[in-house]
């Protein structure tokens, strides 16, 4: 029997095990959803926006580890998408999005609602393509999901023109992928893997430096194991949180602008980094010229992403999990107790904890400080509650402050740091796990950007809480301004003209406010009572300032402690060097 191209892409998604489809129609894309309609396999969610689409996505490809998939029609529909995949392609997170294009005769003609997607989003995705024939759709399918799952995990696009979407053939899914210019490199080098494993046996002072290439993989329990057999402390990056518990007692906490003093002093005096699934960024590595001197061995599945910033002495291309099962064979079979001392080096991590540990005061009778909230949100929520975040201080003060034990239960927008990400991608990992709870926390300037998808989370009735932390500023611009602007608070007051809970309510969700630090826990409980989506109002200090922090152009070790009045020009930069003993 032949079938339309329409009906070809649902059978194509059903064979790829897609159960949940984040759209948003049009005139070119009605023929696909023509053909969803009567589906009973594939849950199809109506977004109020293309980019919320995308997030949600996203956010149910970061919480279970498969790909997300998104359905939107032509021109501005598909511009709407940019944002989303390129949040995706700076994170290696594996969505489909599958575009609505105007009919391929018209093609060029400057139709209504065309666009060059394929040109606009060539920088943005992992791969691209055009589909012409009907009888190329099935095969451009398979390619774009095995494509966005292998190797380094990224995102896909297929444009979609109306008259291939309606044309018929005969439908033959293809059971394999075989692309000679597309081979990623699974499996590490032994000999590479022995060299690092030897050079972890001699160091003296090791330290783990984890991302979010050991969640792509599922590597958290061999990242687990390693740390533990070999009694290494470990650090993750903002991506990698939850890859480790955060309770365990060799979590050193998160590194880089904003991480903790202990973690960047570790990596500032490490003679072995062990750097897995994490690739150098400007926010971990501060000045480049004085990063770490440490001995590196990097572990990545993308080969691109050794050497890119930091020279690795041990490169290791592979998937993370088979490198790290290879790794921890190769060490316990050459005797893993002849591994050096590391006594001195835990005293001395010790004390950098003791020196500096992550604080901050809270009275009763204060305004309520932002970290509290979010002490608080770790503390009442469960051990495998999902927390998404937008960008900014809020998001750096969860990474500080809230436990994530559990894999997959981080969700922010690291690499690209998009506002507005943080709730679409909270309904989008809501779906995917309706009984787990999902908390989204944002700032009082990201929430408005994506805000109408609460719609979106009342009528699919996902019981999403949102915590906005509002301080009435866009926070970190206001506290870079405050820093480094001599005070010019320019376009950063936000003031308090949105009664968030008035909004909740118009969305037909549910809106509370604490204004006192007493209110705090009471709210909480109720929200975490309500059987539907909440949005919760902290009114919170405007003037407190996220700390520890590498200033621009600093290194890691050069990170400022300062009351949040302090002056610019009074900031002390602390640079500690030569602390060590032998």
């Amino acid at each position: 029997m032949e079938l339309s191209g329409s009906r070809i892409l649902v059978e194509c998604l059903k064979r790829e095990g897609v159960r949940v489809l984040f759209g948003y129609p049009g005139g070119v894309n009605l023929p696909v959803f023509d053909a969803l309609y009567d589906e009973k396999e594939i849950d199809v969610v109506l977004c109020r926006h293309e980019q919320g689409g995308i997030h949600m996505a996203e956010g149910y490809a970061r919480a279970t580890g498969q790909p997300g998939v998104a359905l939107v029609t032509s021109g501005p529909g598909a511009t709407n998408t940019v944002t989303g995949l390129t949040d995706a392609y700076m994170d290696s997170t594996p969505i489909v999005v599958i575009t609505g294009q105007v009919p391929t005769h018209l093609l060029g003609n400057d139709a209504f609602q065309e666009a060059d997607v394929v040109g606009i989003t060539r920088p943005c995705t992992k791969y691209n393509v055009l589909v012409t024939k009907v009888g190329d759709l099935a095969q451009a399918v398979k390619e774009a999901f095995y494509i966005a799952t292998s190797g380094r995990p990224g995102p896909v696009l297929i444009d979609l023109p109306k008259d291939v979407a309606l044309a018929k053939t005969r439908f033959k899914y293809p059971e394999k992928v075989s692309l000679r210019s597309y081979a990623p490199a699974l499996k590490g080098n032994k000999w590479q893997i022995k060299q690092a494993a030897e050079a972890i046996l001699k160091a003296r002072r090791p330290v783990i430096y984890a991302g979010g290439g050991v969640l792509a993989s599922n590597a958290h329990t061999e990242l687990c194991e390693l740390a533990e057999l070999t009694n290494i402390p470990l650090t993750l990056t903002v991506m990698g949180l939850g890859a480790f518990p955060g309770t365990h007692r060799l979590f050193l906490g998160m590194l880089g602008m904003h991480g903790t003093y202990c973690a960047n002093m570790s990596i500032h005096h490490a003679d072995l980094i062990i750097a897995i699934g994490a690739r150098f960024d400007d926010r971990v590595t501060g000045r480049v010229a004085d990063f770490s001197r440490a001995h590196i061995i990097h572990i990545d599945v993308d080969p691109t992403s050794i050497h890119k910033n930091i020279k690795a002495d041990v490169p290791i291309v592979g998937d993370a999990r088979l490198v790290l099962n290879d790794l921890i064979e190769i060490l316990q079979a050459h005797g893993i107790e002849k591994m050096e001392s590391h006594a001195d080096w835990a005293a001395q991590i010790a004390l950098w904890r003791a020196e500096h540990p992550l604080s901050y005061t809270q009275n009763d009778n204060e305004v309520i400080k932002p970290q509290y909230v979010i002490e608080k949100i770790s503390e009442m929520a469960p051990k495998e509650a999902i927390i998404t975040t937008d960008v900014g201080q809020h998001q750096m003060w969860a990474a500080q402050f809230y436990k994530f034990d559990c894999p997959r239960t981080f969700i922010n927008s690291g690499g690209l740091g998009t506002m507005g990400y943080g709730l679409p991608a909270a309904i989008g990992a809501q779906k995917a796990y309706p009984n787990r709870r999902v908390i989204c926390i944002s700032g009082d300037g990201s929430i408005v950007m994506n805000i109408q998808e609460i719609a979106t989370a009342v009528e699919q009735r996902l019981p999403v809480k949102v915590a906005i932390i509002n301080n009435q500023y866009l926070g970190m611009v206001r506290q870079w301004q405050q820093l480094f602007y001599n005070k010019r608070y320019s376009s950063s007051y936000m003031g308090d003209a949105i009664d968030f809970v008035k909004l909740a309510e118009a969305f037909g969700a549910a809106g509370l406010r604490a204004t006192k630090v007493v209110e705090v826990e009471p709210v909480l409980q109720k929200a975490m009572a309500i059987d539907g989506p909440v949005i919760i109002d902290f009114k919170v200090s405007p003037t407190e300032n996220c700390y520890p922090m590498i200033p621009a152009g600093a290194a890691i070790n050069e990170m400022v402690f300062a009351d949040p009045e302090t002056p610019a020009s009074a900031l002390a930069v602390e640079n500690v060097d030569g602390v060590l003993t032998a």
